[in-house]
């Protein structure tokens, strides 16, 4: 039988989220996003990209704007207070210091004590190979805890070092340790999914359905978290 998973920490006011594309946070995080607000705490999302290259039948210029207006709406559907875009190109997205840095300026700017990303395994649970966008993004935004810490790193910025960061947690990892109760929030997960109207119109082949995969998925990590629906996170110490 697997593991028990723990219950997340709660012992924080302040999170960021820091991911590589549009539709990230609602493909693992959203449900408990809207049960972190909900509790009065504050999430920032930060997007690498626009996610431009994501729908086939739409050309980049005509899918940054759409995807960009999806993930605003979707952000406000689970209390997100803010959104930021560093406009990387979707889809080669590079891992070095130009990313750490980037991404080291916004947790000087937004001070949190959560630093949320996606997944930055190889793999996902499933087997399936992870894009470099998410491994790439995802190692860089874990790097960039300790870049912004340190004012030698990255001196020019002007934002001040914040050591604040207590808590690293990954969404859609293959490897959870913690979990996050989303019975009260499955609503607005779905809801946030389903903003993102657009890009899952664009799959090969469409998505109609998410509340049941959603719904589904909750309820198989509640299977190791006392029988309640809940999200799963690896939360890496810090």
């Amino acid at each position: 039988m697997s593991e028990e998973l723990k219950p997340f920490p709660d012992d924080w006011t302040t999170a960021l989220a820091v991911v590589a594309h549009p539709d990230d946070i609602e493909f693992g995080a959203a449900g408990a996003v809207a049960a972190w607000t909900k509790a009065g705490k504050t999430v920032s999302y930060v997007l690498a990209s626009r996610g431009e290259a994501g729908i086939d039948g739409m050309s980049p210029d005509e899918a940054a704007p759409v995807r960009e207006a999806e993930q605003r709406e979707s952000a406000k559907i689970v209390g997100a207070s803010s959104v930021e875009f560093l406009d990387l190109p979707d889809g080669t997205i590079e891992y070095g210091t130009a990313l750490r840095r980037a991404i080291a300026a916004t947790i000087r700017r937004h001070r949190p004590e959560l630093l949320l990303t996606f997944n930055f395994h190889d793999r996902f649970s499933s087997g399936r190979w992870n894009s470099p966008d998410h491994r790439n993004l995802g190692r860089a935004a874990l790097d960039s805890v300790a870049d912004a810490a340190n004012r030698w790193i990255f001196p020019d910025l002007d934002e001040e070092p914040w050591t604040g960061v207590r808590h690293l947690a990954v969404a859609n990892s293959p490897h959870p340790t913690h979990a996050v109760d989303v019975s009260g929030s499955l609503d607005q997960a779905v809801a946030s999914l389903e903003a993102h109207r657009t890009y899952l119109d664009g799959l090969r082949p469409p998505v109609s359905d998410v509340r049941g995969p959603l719904t589904a998925l909750a309820a198989q990590t509640g299977e190791r978290f006392g029988g309640r629906p809940a999200i799963a996170f690896e939360v890496i110490p810090c």
